[in-house]
């Protein structure tokens, strides 16, 4: 046979003449446009292209290694990844930064205005997304072989508008223009089945199906920081099975010709369709089920196609779940292995139970993904036998035990006969994880004693905590380059890749030359912000105020109303006594209400109200402002973080998991003002009692207050009893004065505690207002909240997870 040719190729050259005309190139050749006519999106596209090229070389070795490396990979699935925008994190984390910013300057392109330009991928909604973009980041910089699994929305979850002060949603069409980073991969695509009957025949039965939708891949190169590893994160988008049928489009029925299309397509078409009707929870479970079917089946595939078997499969492969979305890879797993590769029940369960691992994100009992019995049956009635069949052999396993008394059996069965014949999701995910993870140590300590405590009893060693983690390539390096320059200057660069060196910071706690520097640079982030929020919102603000930010998802247990009623109080006060030593202070708010959450809307609505009323008043002058930035964002959160003072993490005690924007403010030398909840308590633990505001009850007091909570009791309190009244007799809604009736004393139930926490807030934001009245000691409580921030680093997460679950080495140990 005739020996085939060896092809030589290499990536294109890095100096600035070959990336200048690489530029040139692809803006002709690919993009179909001269430079004298471009515009900056050709431009933008042109240059994404030409650095692309420049990653690829890596990527496509880090693939080829991980197929001859005979160590085990990851595969994290994860229904969100809020990257933000591209092209500066590629040209940091490559290093050509500076290469491609003279190149573009020498053909009088902005380098900075493009990257501006480039809009936000619309694949996440809040931290979940962040985090799993996070971990990418660092799996790729440690060297940690790994895919990334998701979906390609073709709409962000929506664009957040406020008219009339309410949240209004309108199309985020982020792929509007392309979205040059990626690579269609037609030939990685996988048949997705649902609908039909079960025929029973072998240990699971033979699927008949009555509907088929294809998955097909898009992937985009995760390049680590300062090293040659590059990771994958491969979307699936719902593609028709047959986009055409030709003989209704023959007859003129034109429309339901294309019904297979739009159908298919609606799958990924945005990110958590609206669940408060059926046809939305039915597109929903679609969604997930797409998701893990693709991916399981990739996986499982790519295996076979290096090593001829999946006998080894557990060896080789570790895939974990963040939160429940992709809890449905369990049975599907077992369906592929047994259906697919003629594996018996008992092997395939044996390798499930070692492959996957899960993180839970929340102990809130809505949060947690139960699907009604009849929707599974009809959906994917195979999986729910399989489902069954796992659950029937874990309950005769309990029964057997000594957990097997009748009402423990109840508890930890994964059908919940209670409520309706649900499934558990979370319960599903337990039992067939080697190991289960909260993500903060009262999280995780709540998790395994409360949520999942009976599940603890039988395994006490499944559970496990890994403190969630940012990364500082993005954080401090894309979002504040003028603090990472300085931290470059006085520490060297070490810190990107490896938190920890931030301690070294310490050391200039008292060098007014590097105070005097972190001063101006945070005036400088604070100006940029004022003049975004002016041309935008038009509202002024004076970058000398204290800029308090509390930006996150819209919820109750995040407790913006605490916040809002604070400003209330505080606007109360200032009329009262215009004339006292205030502390000019403009409290931000930015952060997404889910669509059909009507209370969370509400909330959005009431601070917007409040804070047209208060920016308007002239008797406040600059003592107080209110601003609602909407949107929120990566690349909004990139722009405020930096400019924070002050950062408000003031959730009820127990109920946020961990947070990780908490890490980000300290990052940049924001202060927290919060509750000993989620993460705040690790970083109170390394930061120190006086470089932390902490206030509030705690998460055992808060379940005490709950058994006989009284709001009479906090009725009586005149500053509570006036803004609540304010708020409810239409103080700031003159036009409409009865909007805001639920919060009158009748209707107000504050389950999350608003008014017990109250006193405590309002004394500890005094303490707020004495030490900014200090700026030196404030810079230095600042600086020591970024010397000491070196834990929470997503690469050491991912090191703990690497370690204590996955049981992966770096790809080059």
């Amino acid at each position: 046979m005739e020996k085939k040719p060896t092809i030589q190729y290499s990536a294109p050259a890095s100096n600035v003449e070959h990336i200048k005309r690489a530029i040139a190139y692809k803006l002709v050749f690919s993009i179909g446009q001269i430079p004298a006519i471009a515009d900056t999106t050709d431009w933008l596209n042109a240059v994404i292209l030409s650095v692309r090229d420049l990653m690829v070389e890596d990527w496509l070795k880090t693939v080829e290694t991980e197929i001859s490396n005979p160590n085990r990979q990851v595969h994290y699935i994860s229904i969100e990844y809020l990257m933000g925008r591209t092209l500066s994190n590629a040209l940091i984390s490559t290093g050509l930064y500076d290469q491609v910013k003279q190149a573009l300057g020498e053909m009088w392109i902005d380098l900075d205005e493009l990257c501006e330009m480039e809009a936000d991928p619309g694949l996440g909604n809040g931290g979940l997304g962040r985090l799993a973009a996070c971990f990418m980041d660092s799996l790729s910089t440690l060297g940690y072989p790994a895919w990334g699994y998701g979906l390609r929305y073709d709409y962000g979850m929506f664009k957040q508008c406020i008219i009339d002060n309410k949240q209004v949603e309108k199309t985020d069409d982020w792929l509007k223009y392309g979205f040059s980073w990626e690579f269609f991969r037609d030939k990685a695509k996988h048949v997705v089945q649902f609908g039909g009957y079960v025929i029973q025949e072998g240990e699971i039965g033979k699927w008949v199906s009555d509907g088929k939708v294809m998955a097909v891949a898009y992937d985009q190169i995760i390049p680590g920081y300062n090293t040659d590893t590059t990771n994958t994160l491969r979307l699936w988008s719902a593609h028709a099975y047959d986009d055409l049928d030709m003989a209704k489009f023959n007859q003129g029925d034109y429309a339901n010709a294309l019904g297979k299309k739009t159908m298919a397509e609606n799958i990924t078409s945005i990110l958590y369709p609206d669940d408060s009707t059926e046809h939305g929870k039915v597109l929903r479970l679609l969604q997930e089920y797409l998701l893990v079917s693709a991916t399981v089946q990739d996986i499982v595939h790519r295996h076979y196609l290096v090593y001829k078997t999946v006998d080894n499969l557990a060896d080789k492969i570790a895939i974990h779940l963040n939160d429940t979305h992709p809890v449905l890879s369990i049975p599907e797993l077992i369906r592929v292995l047994v259906t697919d590769y003629q594996c018996t029940w008992d092997k395939a369960w044996e390798m499930t139970q070692k492959i996957f691992s899960y993180t839970n994100h929340t102990l809130l009992s809505e949060a947690l993904e139960c699907w009604p019995v009849s929707m599974i049956g009809k959906l994917l009635p195979q999986h729910l036998q399989i489902i069954y069949k796992i659950n029937y052999d874990f309950l005769e396993f309990c029964k057997k035990s000594k957990f097997g008394d009748t009402d423990f059996i109840r508890r930890v069965s994964i059908i919940d006969e209670d409520n309706g014949r649900r499934v558990r999701m979370a319960w599903l995910a337990v039992i067939g994880s080697h190991k289960v993870n909260g993500v903060s140590k009262l999280h995780s300590n709540l998790m395994a004693t409360e949520l999942f405590g009976d599940f603890a009893k039988i395994w006490p060693d499944k559970f496990i905590n890994v403190t969630n983690g940012v990364t500082p390539r993005r954080w401090i390096g894309i979002a504040n380059p003028k603090l990472a320059n300085l931290l470059n200057q006085r520490i060297g660069g070490d810190w990107r890749k490896n938190l920890t060196k931030l301690s070294n910071v310490k050391q200039f706690v008292n060098d007014k030359s590097f105070l005097k520097e972190f001063f101006e640079i945070k005036y400088q982030n604070k100006k940029r912000l004022a003049n975004y929020v002016f041309e935008n919102l038009h509202i002024q603000i004076d970058p000398n105020a204290m800029f308090d930010m509390q930006i996150k998802r819209i919820h109750e247990y995040k407790r913006q109303t605490l916040n809002l009623l604070h400003v209330i109080v505080r606007y109360n006060e200032i009329l009262q006594n215009p004339d006292a030593d205030w502390v000019p202070r403009v409290v931000f708010f930015s952060g997404k209400a889910a669509p059909g959450y009507v209370v969370a809307k509400g909330i959005i609505e009431i601070i917007n109200e409040v804070a047209q009323v208060i920016n308007n008043d002239a008797r406040v002058k600059n003592k107080l402002k209110v601003v609602f930035i909407p949107n929120y964002s990566v690349s909004i959160a990139e722009m405020m973080i930096p400019a924070a003072d002050l950062s408000e993490q003031i959730s009820l005690a127990g109920y946020e998991a961990s947070g990780t924007s908490n890490m980000k403010f300290i990052l940049n030398g924001a202060i927290i003002i919060g509750t000993l909840d989620g993460a705040n308590i690790e970083i109170k633990e390394c930061v120190g009692d006086e470089n932390i505001f902490i206030f509030g009850h705690t998460a055992e007091e808060v379940i005490e207050i709950r058994k006989h909570y009284d709001l009479n009791k906090y009725w009586q309190d005149q500053r509570i009893h006036k803004a609540l009244t304010d708020i409810s007799s239409g103080k700031f809604s003159p036009n409409e004065p009865n909007r805001f009736a639920p919060f009158l004393m009748g209707n107000f139930q504050d389950y999350y505690q608003n008014l017990a926490d109250f006193d405590s807030y309002y004394n500890t934001q005094k303490k707020v207002d004495a030490l900014y009245r200090d700026p030196m000691k404030w810079a230095k409580c600042a600086i020591m909240n970024i010397a000491c921030a070196g834990m929470f680093s997503s690469d050491r997460s991912i090191q703990e997870y690497a370690e204590k679950i996955w049981n992966i080495e770096p790809i080059n140990a």
